[in-house]
C-alpha cells in the first residue's frame, strides 16, 4: 500500500501547479473572465462539459455553495472546450517557463505506464476522472502526459469523495479537519471554499461531538487517526487501480514524474508545502 500512497502524492505534486501558475489567469482573462474563481471552476470541470455550478459543486465536493455559484456565466464566456484548450496552453507555457527536463524518451516510457492504467481503470462513481480520460489528449507529449497524471489524479479525489461521505464527513468538516490536522493552510482554504464563520464553527461543534477536534479547535489524537483512517481506505480504494503495472511499474512512474514537481518547487511556485511519495516539499506553511 505504501506504493499506492507515494504514486498518489507524487502525480498530485505533478498535477497541482496549474491552480498556481500566471499562466492560467492569464489564458483566462484571453477568455474574458478575470476572477480566479470563476476560472478555477471552468478550467477544471470543463471535461464535464457545460454542466449547471451544481454538478460541479457535487463534483468537487468540499467547496461551499456560495464560491461554486460564482462560476455561473463562464459557459457564456466560452465553451467548455475553449476552456479546455486554454487550460493546456497554460500548462504547457507554464512547463516551458520552469524548464521541466523530461526526456522524450522519459515521456514516452511515462506514457506506457500510466496509459494501461488509464485504459484499464473502472470509472463507476468516478465523475472528474471519467470526464478526463473522455478529453482528447494535445498534441504536446509533455502536456498530454500531464493529462494523463490529471485523470488519475481525478481518480483518487472521486474515490476519497466516496470515502468522506461513507464516514459521514460533510464538505465543510472535511475542510475543517484538514485544516485542523495541518495538512491544509486554514486562510487558503477559507479563501478559496468560501465557508463562512457561522459554518466552519458548526462544523467545529460536530467533530469536537465526535472526538476528533478539542475545545479549542485542535485536532486530537483520535482526529489524526481518524484522519489517516480516511487517507488509509482512499488507498484502499485505489490499489487495484495499479494492478496493471505492479508495484515495480508504480515506483517506475513515481520517479519518472518527479521531475514537473520539483521544477515548479525551485520555481517557488507554491505557497505552501505540497507533499510528496518520498516527503519531499516545497515553500513555506503546512503540509499541502
Amino acid at each position: 500500500m505504501k506504493a499506492v500512497r507515494e504514486v498518489s502524492l507524487t502525480l498530485n505534486a505533478a498535477h497541482l501547479f496549474v491552480y498556481f501558475v500566471p499562466e492560467a489567469p492569464e489564458e483566462a482573462a484571453e477568455l474574458g473572465v478575470t476572477e480566479n474563481g470563476p476560472a478555477y471552476f471552468a478550467f477544471r470541470s470543463a471535461p464535464m462539459g457545460a454542466v449547471p455550478w451544481q454538478v460541479t459543486l457535487a463534483a468537487f465536493y468540499n467547496f461551499s455553495p456560495r464560491s461554486v455559484r460564482a462560476m455561473a456565466g463562464v459557459w457564456d464566456a466560452a465553451t467548455p472546450q475553449e476552456w479546455q484548450a486554454a487550460r493546456f496552453t497554460a500548462v504547457g507555457r507554464a512547463l516551458r517557463r520552469v524548464d521541466v527536463r523530461l526526456t522524450a524518451g522519459q515521456i514516452a516510457e511515462a506514457r506506457s505506464l500510466i496509459d494501461p492504467v488509464v485504459a484499464r481503470a473502472d470509472y463507476a462513481g468516478k465523475t472528474m476522472a471519467a470526464a478526463n480520460a473522455s478529453v482528447p489528449l494535445p498534441a504536446d507529449p509533455l502536456v498530454a502526459l500531464w493529462q494523463r497524471i490529471t485523470v488519475l489524479r481525478e481518480w483518487r479525489g472521486d474515490a476519497h469523495v466516496t470515502v468522506l461521505a461513507a464516514h459521514g464527513l460533510g464538505p465543510c468538516d472535511c475542510n475543517v479537519l484538514q485544516t485542523a490536522t495541518g495538512h491544509f493552510p486554514e486562510a487558503i482554504a477559507r479563501a478559496t471554499r468560501l465557508w463562512d464563520d457561522e459554518e466552519v464553527a458548526a462544523a467545529r461543534t460536530r467533530l469536537v461531538a465526535r472526538g476528533w477536534l478539542d475545545a479549542d479547535g485542535a485536532a486530537t489524537e483520535d482526529g489524526v487517526a481518524a484522519r489517516e483512517r480516511i487517507e488509509a481506505e482512499t488507498d484502499g480504494h485505489c490499489a487495484a487501480l495499479w494492478t496493471p503495472i505492479g508495484d515495480a511499474g508504480v515506483r517506475r512512474l513515481t520517479s519518472l514524474v518527479m521531475p514537473i514537481h520539483d521544477a515548479f518547487t525551485a520555481a517557488g511556485t507554491y505557497p505552501f508545502r505540497v507533499e510528496t511519495g518520498d516527503r519531499r516539499s516545497a515553500g513555506p506553511g503546512a503540509a499541502g
